[in-house]
């Protein structure tokens, strides 16, 4: 006895021809040469100096160095330190004239940091640091 076959349509899935698609297209971009960029050769200029001297003379400045601190360039003991920042301070009635500016040197005892920062809190100044930072910045 013969049995009949029938003959079955398959179809692969839609999904699959997207699929090998995608693949092809991921194979042809890894595997294309990519040629670097190039272009103009530019110099870029360097920062400005600040050159508005009268903004900077608002600002007090204060070095603190193992042996004792320095006011606008001049050297004091911690009591005659706090009368001048205070007289100084007292003169300044805007918030943005109340700064001062802090410079310390590395080996600066941790107390005496402390207590030239208190000085100046209590003074009604507003405490910044000053921190050194290096910046490099190549430019093919």
């Amino acid at each position: 006895m013969k049995l009949q076959r029938r003959k079955l349509l398959v179809d692969p899935p839609a999904s699959a021809s997207s699929d090998i698609a995608f693949i092809l297209i991921i194979f042809f971009l890894v595997c294309a040469a990519v040629q670097p960029e190039s272009g103009i050769a530019q110099v870029l200029p360097k920062t400005e100096e600040k050159t508005d001297k009268r903004d900077q003379s608002q600002n007090i400045e204060v070095s603190i160095t193992p042996t004792g601190v320095v006011l606008n360039d001049s050297p004091l003991k911690l009591p005659e330190f706090a009368r001048r920042l205070t007289a100084s301070l007292q003169q300044k009635t805007r918030e943005a004239d109340r700064i001062v500016t802090v410079k310390s040197a590395p080996s600066t005892p941790y107390p005496l940091w402390i207590e030239v920062s208190q000085i100046i809190e209590k003074a009604g100044g507003i405490l910044t640091l000053e921190l050194e930072s290096e910046r490099v910045i190549n430019v093919e």
